[in-house]
């Protein structure tokens, strides 16, 4: 991704559509002060950029029967590109792998799995993470309850770090 200057249109632009992806250009233009079509630009130029990386629906997993979220941290037992490019590779092709994060420190990698209930989880556990070329070990940590899910990033108005504490 190349430098992009982010002036304070850019900045709430990208904090409507982040709040509320389904807006209007019409109303993201009124919001941040502008006409509709130099905010569809800001907003066209944000995409070529590739600051505004895609649009997509929150779904309840539960809705679609998926009841259990469990972070595996993933340790390998090589770490030459070759071998963690093929891990990545393998890892993007598990659906059931929502997130995935390569890690510094005792982890090697990071992966939000879901899956229909704990018998769901554990035959991917068995018969594919754990078998998966490379993997020495995985340290499952199920989830109880998600407290927050506030997608995207703070973005501050003035490009300004925020106090990041509470009230």
């Amino acid at each position: 991704m190349r430098k992009y200057k982010l002036d304070r249109i850019d900045r709430q632009i990208l904090n409507d559509l982040q709040n509320d992806g389904r807006m209007s250009n019409v109303d993201l233009a009124k919001r941040v002060g502008i006409s509709a079509p130099p905010c569809l630009r800001r907003v066209k130029a944000l995409e070529n950029a590739e600051i505004i990386r895609g649009y997509y629906a929150d779904i309840d997993p539960a809705v679609v029967d998926y009841h259990l979220v469990v972070y595996a941290n993933v340790g390998l037992e090589k770490h030459a590109d070759e071998d963690l490019r093929a891990f990545t590779a393998l890892v993007e092709s598990w659906p059931m792998v929502r997130e995935a994060y390569m890690m510094a420190g005792d982890t090697d990698y990071m992966l939000k799995v879901v899956a229909r209930d704990w018998d769901h989880y554990q035959e991917f556990f068995s018969n594919v993470l754990t078998t998966a070329p490379n993997v020495t070990h995985v340290k499952s940590n199920m989830t109880i309850r998600n407290v927050k899910t506030k997608p995207g990033v703070p973005i501050t108005l003035d490009g300004v770090d925020e106090d990041m504490g509470g009230e």
